[in-house]
């Protein structure tokens, strides 16, 4: 992501700025409603599991191509399978990683889990993908959409994300907008996300089964978990849902006659990972145990350990190579939409390919930027700064990285709204980054769920590179869809 100050701006949704009175006003009253309805996370400086903050939010929601984000919206199914087929390819996951596990230990550790699970042959054949695909709009082509990068480990934010509307359509109405919210797309995140679970909780077939989230020892993002228990419990009663750490599994968890997966007495149907995909949640072997055991068993994971691999960045710059997705996808007119979302991936392997890669980062590192395998945001490393990072590493660490040109999003302007902050809120540069779910559920040979399931909008500073909301560094938002205008196009 880069902007200087040619940099085009998008088509507000309303006339900005607000009077000072009104704007106090509305930011008090939203401030509010975000809390009293759920769009709220535990203070990471002053945590305490008795008390919330609002979540970090843009008061009016931010411009988004209409093209594009229904482009998006179509093109998820097909994402959706290229990953289930990816997943399932044991060969091309296995050459793929090959340098990557050699230097990164974690996901290493993860692929070892995957090796031993393949020698014993998969307990149970069935996967859940809950996915996110994540995307900016690049001005230099008219802001069509390219792909940041894939989630297939706890994407979150479907719960809240399905909640913020209901909050921006509250705002435009008090501001005397309320003809403006029929360009504010509809947002089933959670219906989608949750049923997802259930459908594979069906395909288990125990009625006395449960639904298992794995969560980290402390949820600061607790209202977007909270959200998928808590649909599921009112929408399916009969469903009930367990909260355990990788801790908790070890300790409790065993398997049964055949291979099912047991919390006490308790038989688990589908393991919903909402921790997992960091080495801080693996403090010790035991946890890395926990992880074993529950691949081993026949409980239906949401990720199996190949889906989360093949949602590793050398797995995404892999695909974006001239000819793999022919791999993957049959239809030629499927292939070309989704290599056109791609934006350069470069290995930084030790061969000539990736030494002429790590030649061109240093001589032009605006251009780029390195991205390790790891999710939960923080860890890229940005333009000028690239050369000092890749000097640090040797030609074998280098292989653990992956490097990707840098795209350059329209700004928005409007107000960001997070505890603490200054009222009223200033105007501020914004870039706004895409995320859309996808559900797929099927085994090796066939798909029996693939669907879109909503969507999301993280709205960062134009200044700030990284924009992971429980991060810290972005808000939450939904697109405001707008037409290109003629010659003036979206701006």
């Amino acid at each position: 992501m880069s902007n200087d100050e040619n940099t085009p701006v998008l088509r507000g949704c309303i006339k900005l700025p607000l009077a000072n009175d009104e704007l106090l006003e509305v930011t008090s009253k939203a401030k509010d409603y975000a809390i009293m309805h759920g769009a709220a996370m535990r203070s990471k400086t002053a945590f305490s599991p008795d008390s919330l903050n609002f979540a970090p939010f843009v008061l009016v929601p931010s411009s988004f191509p209409r093209k594009e984000f229904e482009k998006a919206i179509a093109l998820q199914p097909i994402i959706n399978r290229l990953m289930h087929n990816v997943a399932h390819d044991e060969e091309f996951i296995t050459t793929t990683l090959a340098e990557t596990i050699k230097v990164d230990e974690f996901t290493a550790n993860l692929f070892n889990i995957y090796r031993k699970v393949l020698a014993h042959g998969f307990t149970q054949a069935y996967s859940v993908g809950l996915l996110r695909s994540d995307y900016l709009a690049h001005v230099y082509e008219g802001c069509a959409i390219k792909q940041v990068e894939i989630n297939t480990i706890a994407s979150s934010f479907g719960g809240i994300a399905t909640h913020l509307v209901p909050l921006q359509n509250f705002v435009l109405r008090e501001l005397g907008h309320a003809e403006k919210l029929k360009h504010m797309p509809k947002n089933d995140a959670l219906a989608g996300l949750c049923d997802g679970m259930v459908k594979a909780w069906d395909i288990y077939g125990k009625p006395e089964s449960v639904i298992l989230f794995i969560i980290e020892d402390i949820s600061y993002n607790i209202c977007d978990q909270r959200f998928h228990e808590f649909y599921i419990r009112e929408t399916y009663p009969h469903i009930k849902v367990l909260r355990r750490t990788l801790t908790e599994v070890h300790r409790e968890g065993k398997l049964g006659q055949r291979k099912e997966l047991l919390l006490g007495t308790t038989e688990v149907a589908v393991i919903y990972f909402r921790a997992g995909y960091e080495p801080a949640h693996y403090p010790t072997q035991g946890e890395w145990d926990a992880r074993y055991l529950m691949e081993t068993s026949l409980a239906i994971k949401c990720p199996s350990i190949h889906y989360h691999l093949a949602g590793t960045k050398k797995v995404q710059q892999a695909l974006a190579q001239p000819a793999v997705l022919e791999r993957f996808i049959n239809d030629p007119e499927e292939i070309k939409a989704v290599g056109k979302i791609f934006t350069g991936l470069y290995s930084l392997d030790d061969n000539d390919a990736g030494n002429a890669n790590y030649e061109m980062a240093l001589r032009t590192p605006e251009k780029f930027v390195l991205k390790p395998q790891r999710e939960g945001g923080g860890n890229n490393v940005y333009g000028v700064d690239i050369p000092d990072a890749l000097k640090r590493m040797t030609r074998v660490e280098r292989s653990a990285w992956i490097l990707m040109d840098l795209i350059h999003p329209p700004l928005s302007q409007g107000y960001m709204v997070r505890p603490g902050s200054e009222m009223p809120p200033q105007i501020v540069d914004m870039v706004s980054e895409l995320g859309i779910f996808g559900v797929v559920i099927g085994d090796a040979d066939t798909i029996v769920h693939n669907y879109q399931a909503g969507h999301m909008l993280r709205t960062k500073l134009s200044t700030a590179n990284e924009g992971g909301v429980a991060a810290g560094l972005g808000a939450l938002d939904s697109p405001y869809l707008i037409d290109s205008d003629g010659e003036e196009g979206y701006y």
